[in-house]
């Protein structure tokens, strides 16, 4: 069965490009945890590229990319080289050499009904306490996006430090949203308390 959201992430130890890696490792940081279908493939070409080209910035938000695949560590080496061979970018996060699926199984990585044993491109944002607070699932035929996911991290952090939520298109910057009152007092007193509200219910403030 699939970890779902706010869910303690299960600790593994695994081989990958860096070794042995155990996901306990890295509590005190965000985890994007993401499994691809497949090495040498070039949907999955397009995603590593992006994720390298964005490491700087997700290291400024304290955050370790994890990729994963069935494939050996030897055809993970192989591709890594040629995507800085090719495209000029390096890979610097470890890319875990699943072959007996033991955590894409733990994790739901392998849906039948997409492929019965390719990866799909899931993605687990893990807080630094191992608490999966977001899931994301794409086909094996569409990339993701790049861009969107360090968004959602951006934004966790945000609610995080703040206690607040974050709106539709929600960009660093922008309003955020303030939690709605649970009695009707404070639904009384919402829109005398300085705010940006359209209703009791609505109100959105800067940080």
């Amino acid at each position: 069965m699939a970890i779902g959201i706010n869910e303690l992430a299960p600790d593994f130890t695994a081989v990958s490009t860096h070794g042995e890696i155990r996901l306990s490792d890295y509590e005190g940081k965000w985890v994007i945890l993401f499994s691809h279908p497949a090495d040498f493939t070039p949907v999955c070409t397009t995603e590593f590229v992006e994720f390298a080209r964005h490491s700087d910035e997700l290291k400024s938000l304290n955050t370790q990319l994890i990729g994963l695949s069935v494939d050996s560590v030897y055809a993970h080496i192989a591709w890594i080289r040629n995507i800085e061979e090719k495209f000029g970018v390096k890979i610097t996060f470890p890319v875990i050499a699943d072959l007996d699926t033991k955590v894409a199984q733990l994790f739901g990585m392998i849906q039948p009904n997409a492929d019965s044993t390719a990866t799909v491109r899931a993605v687990f944002v893990i807080d630094p306490k191992r608490v999966v607070r977001a899931v994301v699932y794409y086909p094996l035929t569409n990339g993701r996006n790049i861009d969107e996911i360090i968004r959602l991290v951006k934004a966790l952090q945000t609610h995080d430090a703040n206690n607040v939520a974050t709106p539709a298109n929600w960009q660093p910057g922008d309003p955020v949203i303030v939690k709605p009152p649970l009695t009707q007092e404070g639904a009384e007193k919402r829109l005398q308390e300085g705010l940006d509200a359209k209703d009791w219910y609505f109100a959105q403030k800067s940080l």
